[in-house]
């Protein structure tokens, strides 16, 4: 089976206020999807989680955002595409300082929330993240879902592209996520996030209709802000080496 990478959303605190744990979490993944300060984050918390992401080899990566901290991120916003592009890169670049500073870089670009679900369909935003991505470097891997209008954009610029699935998240028939408003749409049961895990390492999983939807993936998602989700992820990296996967970052 193809080596899978383990990501995580970290750093999603603000101020005195912290959501995952991420010290705890970077002993387990791969990747760090570190929010920007757009979602979550400010300034001292990316530069935290860069260091520790550093320290354990961990790759680091920059979560981008529509400009929400009030919504965390999750709330359908209409930006221009110029706007959207030159906030992109403004959110690379921030983080870029930090990684640089603990000895790291930023090594891919993942959309979070509302721009991750807007991108899969709607050209015009896609575009705008392909071309932030670009501005801040053009050498840039950007992390999404198979089959995205992003992640066909992207390798049109000329950016490498890796598809990601998760293994924590209710699919439809199509292969996308079942949006979060909807009942079923986070799969909390540790032991059904375990099985879906070895399935999409398989290249398939389960919908929520009971069908088998074909999806490839290098990478595998688990919400950082899940409850319990250090236990979860070290259940889930721990099955797939038994089963044996190869658990190694894509960048």
């Amino acid at each position: 089976m193809t080596p899978i990478d383990l990501n995580a959303d970290l750093g999603e605190g603000f101020g005195r206020w912290r959501l995952t744990d991420d010290e705890r979490l970077l002993s387990v993944v791969t990747s760090a999807n570190v929010a920007c300060g757009f979602h979550a984050g400010d300034a001292a918390t990316m530069r935290r989680v860069c260091e520790l992401a550093a320290e354990r080899g961990v790759r680091i990566g920059a979560q981008v955002s529509y400009r929400d901290l009030a919504g965390f991120g999750r709330r359908a916003m209409d930006v221009p595409p110029g706007e959207l592009a030159a906030e992109v890169a403004y959110q690379i670049g921030a983080l870029e300082v930090f990684a640089r500073a603990a000895g790291s870089r930023v090594a891919y670009v993942k959309p979070h929330g509302a721009l991750y679900n807007r991108v899969v369909r709607d050209e015009e935003q896609a575009r705008a993240v392909v071309d932030g991505v670009v501005l801040a470097d053009a050498g840039l891997p950007v992390l999404g879902l198979p089959g995205s209008r992003l992640l066909e954009l992207a390798g049109k610029a000329g950016l490498p592209v890796v598809e990601e699935a998760f293994a924590d998240r209710a699919y439809t028939d199509e292969g996308t996520l079942v949006p979060r408003r909807e009942e079923g749409a986070v799969v909390t049961d540790p032991e059904r996030v375990v099985s879906r895990a070895l399935d999409l390492a398989r290249g398939e999983v389960a919908a929520r209709s009971g069908r088998r939807v074909a999806v490839r993936a290098r990478s595998l998602c688990l919400h950082g802000d899940t409850p319990g989700a250090v236990d979860l992820v070290r259940r889930v990296r721990a099955a797939l080496e038994a089963a044996g996967v190869r658990v190694e970052a894509f960048a």
